[in-house]
């Protein structure tokens, strides 16, 4: 089954603490937090403080999605406030491979993502590096935007190249999902499904959350 992590990114960022809570009662498996500077993507989120007050709320593993210039500046501050696993962009810095070893030195799990336009062959040589790979089916920074059918063929193509070299590593797919796209990007090969709008600005979270999961 597909396995779940809302985008607080569409939550109500005055009542954090109730929209974790609100998730976290239908069996979600991650919560997905995005970190955006204002730079790598035209908008301004959350940092380390608003996750570390978060944690003390919820034991639900936190999958931090660091969509910021130079990430590894600041992969320390993340990891030590609770961040379960950290995604880095590959188009964010220059030393990608540093990076995600950088991550590993705090025991985090590390992911590596991928913007629309970015092709696979930027990341063939790290896969063994990763534990993850984020496929972006929006250009990153906001929230409610339209799921790109191009990214269905690039899900596919990395499935493949995973399951011939006997990776050990999830696909993770972030933007536009909803319950009438899910069953094919699952299709196409991911394992886990990032929601934000089709969540939290539904009237029925738990039933969607359900139908996601439900998913083979």
């Amino acid at each position: 089954m597909a396995k779940v992590a809302p985008s607080i990114l569409s939550a109500d960022f005055a009542n954090l603490e109730k929209e974790v809570k609100k998730v976290e009662a239908f069996g979600v498996d991650f919560i997905h937090i995005d970190v955006m500077d204002g730079h790598f993507v035209p908008n301004i989120t959350i940092g380390p403080c608003v996750i570390e007050s978060l944690r003390k709320v919820t034991s639900i593993p936190f999958d931090v999605h660091l969509m910021i210039e130079k990430p590894e500046k600041y992969i320390k501050d993340f990891a030590s406030v609770g961040a379960d696993l950290i995604t880095i962009h590959c188009e964010a810095t220059c030393h990608i491979q540093r990076a995600l070893q950088e991550v590993k030195k705090y025991g985090v799990k590390v992911g590596v993502a991928l913007n629309p336009a970015t092709p696979l062959c930027f990341i063939e040589n790290i896969l063994e590096e990763v534990d993850l790979v984020l496929i972006m089916s929006v250009n990153p920074g906001f929230g409610g935007q339209n799921f790109i059918r191009s990214s269905l063929k690039k899900i596919s193509s990395l499935k493949k190249i995973i399951l011939e070299n006997n990776y050990n590593i999830k696909i993770e797919v972030d933007g536009g999902i909803n319950e009438n796209n899910a069953v094919e990007i699952v299709k196409a090969g991911a394992d886990i499904l990032v929601a934000g709008s089709a969540i939290y600005k539904s009237e029925n979270p738990g039933d969607i959350i359900k139908k996601l999961k439900m998913i083979n």
